[in-house]
């Protein structure tokens, strides 16, 4: 059983907005969730035989986490690119990773061939039904929270999207919220996949963002099935908006979230969704570069901030 993260209400434009603090969770994002919840359901012979899990990093150390408590092996396949203390902090969770180049190799035929080869359990990230339950968790978590802080059940979801896991969990735990999911410019994927009714890709040459969590080439149906069924919608934001969400974080809620993390809040702060009655957004993550943290919130940062008042 996983501790339960804080619900900060702050206002936005004057309306309370609730804030979902998955970046305090013990490994610094909600992908914890998913990796336990599938991790526990399997038998004492898959257990031996461990996992294999691809991810960026959250994912990895949520695997990782899950594995070593209980005492079974993992590996994880990361990219080459991964933030140095993502790869880090999975190495020291006792995870084995095998790195693969995120342009011109596929992670997930490198983990299948693995898993194939130990006899290990594949563990999606985001793509598979236990890990998308797991991540639903944060939706049935916040009704008891509201309910216990005397507030509106959530009306109107806003989450990060890389692939779609969270997004499609609280879709399903939620079901009468409006769900709006966010991603970075450039690998929006989901946004245009929302919009034509079919998965659509990034393309070739996605531009580089600090939101690492976030880069995913393509919907998997199953997320893009959720989500599309339950008619949510999907904005973009820019890497100067995340790094203002990260200082308004920071200043305004004592939080320190990672650029993928804040992808949500910064939609809302940047306008490009309103701020409403009932909103709860979704701060998924908070395993942020230090030095890359340090020059996002630094004094001369501010110049590209957006003005919103809190």
């Amino acid at each position: 059983m996983l501790p339960a993260t804080p619900l900060f209400v702050v206002e936005v434009r004057g309306v309370p907005v609730m804030f979902k603090a998955e970046s305090l969770q013990p490994i610094g994002a909600f992908k914890i969730r998913g990796a336990w919840h599938r991790l526990t359901a399997l038998n004492p012979e898959q257990r031996a035989s461990g996992v294999v899990a691809y991810s960026s990093g959250n994912h990895a150390q949520g695997v990782a986490w899950a594995a070593r408590r209980l005492g079974m092996p993992a590996v994880i396949v990361m990219p080459s690119d991964a933030p140095a203390r993502k790869r880090d902090q999975t190495l020291a969770l006792g995870a084995e990773v095998v790195s693969y180049d995120r342009m011109t190799e596929s992670r997930e035929k490198i983990a299948a061939h693995l898993a194939h080869a130990r006899g290990a359990v594949l563990v999606p990230p985001f793509d598979d039904p236990w890990v998308i339950e797991g991540q639903g968790s944060i939706g049935i978590e916040v009704l008891t929270q509201v309910a216990e802080m005397k507030l509106p059940d959530p009306t109107h979801v806003v989450t990060p999207c890389g692939g779609g896991g969270l997004a499609s969990g609280v879709a399903l735990a939620l079901p009468d919220a409006q769900m709006t999911i966010v991603e970075p410019a450039g690998w929006d994927d989901m946004c245009r996949s929302l919009e034509a009714g079919w998965i659509e890709s990034v393309g070739d040459n996605p531009p580089p963002t600090a939101c690492d969590s976030l880069q995913t080439m393509q919907p998997s149906p199953l997320t893009f099935d959720v989500l599309s069924r339950r008619g949510a919608t999907g904005v973009t934001v820019s890497e100067a908006e995340v790094r203002a969400a990260q200082r308004w974080a920071a200043a305004q809620l004592r939080l320190v979230v990672e650029p993928g993390g804040a992808a949500a809040l910064a939609a809302v702060l940047a306008g490009k969704v309103d701020p409403v009655p009932g909103m709860l957004v979704v701060l998924s993550g908070g395993n942020a570069d230090p030095a890359a943290y340090a020059r996002a919130i630094a004094p001369e940062a501010q110049a590209d901030r957006q003005p919103v008042e809190a």
